[in-house]
């Protein structure tokens, strides 16, 4: 079927050879006579045209409506000649004109069907190769597009990270301990944003599964710590998929949670446990960060702590619409966070 169909649209043949799209048609036409000459004794009279019709059709077919048309006055005349009786003679008497006349209007009908078919197959065949060439067009673009936006998302990330390092070359000149903390605690949070800027979205520009994305920034942010003996466990529902604009929000949060744990969780010692935990249901996205560590101190009260980035944590929960909460444990403490399901992406 598609070979049928590539052979219809390159039709009609030889359109750049007229001297070979006439000649195969006068052969055509050599054939249908010879044809009727064959079977001559095979019709009584009255059949002048009966091989004939098929060649001027055929003509025109392969190869365009001129040659039809001289299919049909060769085929016309040559049926006049020889096959209307009186034969061997171009009689004019009123039947042999009507049936002449009755010839050339059905190959002229023919001829132009043909044509107006093989021009709209042409101008399909025209539409077809735009599409296919906006089609490659649009491949090509979307593929830069994404290598500029991955670019894009690279530089935004290393100018985050160039910021907090230029915060750090300043710190060092600084001899206040107080201002010297809080620009530690700027640069490393700007850090921290710029490797989640990095990780956000696959090379592709898809953004990367929740589960993913957490398991790398725990792991950049336990990497930039100096608790070797902490481990991280991320345990995380597959197939979530968040929204730019709360899964960097999200990450922030759990990131402050992880360095808070490390902190002042595990303050003076040399081993510990942070579990990571991500669930969904049907309307929300449950983030959960607990420690093993020493605890919450007594009379604890996150609404009105001067921690910074508990403050932060605050400010992100309520971007998200959702529910922040910490809490002691038997052993330890623990974070949640409780995002509304409408944070999702699309089609998530």
């Amino acid at each position: 079927m598609d070979n049928l169909t590539q052979f219809i649209q390159r039709l009609p043949l030889f359109a750049d050879r007229p001297a070979l799209r006439y000649g195969a048609t006068i052969l055509l036409y050599l054939l249908a006579l010879a044809a009727r000459f064959g079977a001559d004794s095979l019709f009584p009279s009255g059949y002048p045209f009966v091989s004939f019709f098929p060649a001027v059709i055929l003509s025109a077919f392969l190869f365009g409506a001129w040659p039809g048309v001289l299919a049909s006055v060769l085929c016309g005349l040559s049926a006049w000649y020889f096959f209307i009786s009186p034969r061997y003679t171009f009689a004019t008497d009123s039947p042999t004109i009507m049936a002449m006349l009755f010839f050339w209007g059905v190959c002229c009908i023919d001829i132009t069907l043909v044509h107006l078919m093989q021009r709209a197959n042409g101008t399909l065949h025209a539409t077809q190769e735009d599409v296919r060439a906006l089609a490659d067009e649009r491949g090509q673009l979307v593929e830069r597009a994404q290598v500029l936006f991955q670019e894009l998302q690279h530089r935004v990330g290393n100018n985050l990270q160039m910021v907090g390092a230029v915060l750090s070359l300043q710190m060092r000149n600084l001899a206040e301990p107080s201002a010297k903390k809080a620009l530690a605690d700027a640069a490393a949070r700007l850090q921290v944003i710029g490797n989640i800027q990095r990780q956000l979205y696959r090379h592709d520009g898809a953004l990367v599964p929740l589960d993913v994305f957490l398991e790398e920034v725990s792991s950049k942010v336990m990497a930039s710590s100096s608790h070797a003996g902490i481990r991280c466990q991320v345990d995380a529902d597959e197939g979530i998929v968040m929204r730019p604009d709360s899964a960097v929000p999200m990450a922030l949060i759990l990131s402050e949670a992880i360095a808070n744990a490390l902190e002042h969780g595990f303050a003076g010692r040399d081993e510990g446990l942070i579990a990571v935990r991500v669930e969904r249901s049907q309307e929300e996205i449950v983030l959960t960060v607990t420690d093993d560590g020493a605890g919450l101190p007594p009379g604890f009260d996150a609404a009105s702590t001067d921690s910074i980035g508990l403050r932060i944590s605050r400010v992100l929960s309520q971007q998200l619409g959702a529910r922040h909460a910490i809490e002691t444990q038997e052993c330890g403490a623990r974070m949640t966070l409780r995002v509304p399901s409408s944070r999702l992406a699309e089609n998530a």
